[in-house]
C-alpha cells in the first residue's frame, strides 16, 4: 500500500467526510419534524388525512431512496422545482428518513401501555399533558434506539448523493482515484472514516439512551 499517498488525500477525504457529516445530520434534523407530522396526521379521526400520511409513507418505504434522489433532482425541474445537489440531498433525506422515523416514533408510543394513558385521564390530564408528562418520558428508551439506527442508516445512504454530483466522501473517492488509479487506499482511507461517523454516531446515541433511562435503571 502506498502510505504516503494515504497521507497525503487525507486532507481532501476528511472535507470531503464533513459534507457527508453535514447532508446527514441536516437531513435528520429535518426528516424528525417530518415524522412528528407523519405521526400527528395518522392521529386525526378524519380518513382521508390518515389514507394520506400511510399513503405517503408507503410510497416513500417501497421507493429506492437512489430513485428519488434522481426523480427529484432530474425530474424536479420539468415541474419548475429546481435545488442545487446538495439541498437535493438534504430534501430528499429528509423526506426519505421522515417516513421511516414516523413508524419507529409512533411505534415507540403505541408500546406504553395504554393503561398508563386511561389512569392519567382519570386524574385529570389533558391529552397533552399526558403525552409530554407520561408517554413520552416511557416511550423515550425504546425511540432514542429506533431513530438511533435510523441515523446510521442515514449515513452510509448519503453515499449516494454523489450520484447527483454532491462532492461527499465516496464521491471524493471516486475523484481521487481516477486521478491516482490506487483504490485500494483511498476506498481502505474512506471507509475509515464511514466507521469513526458511525461509531460517533452510535456514541452519541448510547449518551442520548443513558440520560433517558436514568432514572428507570438500576
Amino acid at each position: 500500500m502506498d502510505f504516503n499517498l494515504m497521507v497525503e488525500v487525507t486532507p481532501l477525504l476528511i472535507e470531503a467526510a464533513w459534507v457527508t457529516i453535514d447532508v446527514s445530520a441536516r437531513s435528520m434534523f429535518f426528516g424528525f419534524f417530518v415524522a412528528c407530522g407523519l405521526v400527528f396526521l395518522q392521529s386525526f379521526r378524519f380518513a382521508p388525512i390518515r389514507w394520506f400520511a400511510r399513503g405517503y409513507i408507503s410510497v416513500v418505504r417501497g421507493t429506492p431512496y437512489f430513485v428519488q434522489l434522481l426523480l427529484v433532482f432530474y425530474g424536479g425541474p420539468s415541474i419548475g422545482f429546481r435545488l442545487d445537489p446538495i439541498m437535493c440531498g438534504v430534501f430528499v433525506g429528509a423526506f426519505n428518513i421522515g417516513a421511516y422515523m414516523s413508524e419507529a416514533i409512533r411505534g415507540s408510543i403505541e408500546s406504553v401501555d395504554s393503561g398508563q394513558t386511561e389512569a392519567a385521564r382519570s386524574v385529570g390530564f389533558g391529552k397533552v399533558q399526558t403525552m409530554v408528562s407520561i408517554v413520552l418520558p416511557q416511550a423515550a428508551p425504546l425511540m432514542i434506539r429506533s431513530v438511533g439506527v435510523l441515523a446510521i442508516v442515514l449515513v452510509k445512504n448519503s453515499s449516494l448523493v454523489s450520484i447527483i454530483s454532491v462532492v461527499e466522501l465516496t464521491y471524493q473517492a471516486q475523484r481521487l482515484i481516477g486521478s491516482t488509479y490506487k483504490p485500494l487506499e483511498i476506498f481502505t482511507l474512506s471507509a475509515l472514516m464511514y466507521i469513526v461517523i458511525v461509531y460517533a454516531v452510535m456514541g452519541i446515541i448510547e449518551l442520548a439512551y443513558r440520560r433517558a433511562t436514568r432514572y428507570t435503571t438500576q
